[in-house]
């Protein structure tokens, strides 16, 4: 995944109270991505 996950849009969340919610997804999506950047950028410096 190289690109960051898009946010729900505003009429995607009914707010009630799901489980997972839209939004729940959205940032489990984005933790992992973000940690797949970290890992990236982790093993670019290992590289230089």
């Amino acid at each position: 995944m190289n690109e960051a996950p898009t946010p729900p849009a505003p009429n995607e969340c009914c707010e009630s109270g799901c489980d997972p919610c839209v939004w729940d997804i959205y940032y489990e999506e984005l933790r992992k991505w973000q940690e797949q950047q970290k890992a990236k950028i982790d093993t670019e410096k290992v590289f230089d």
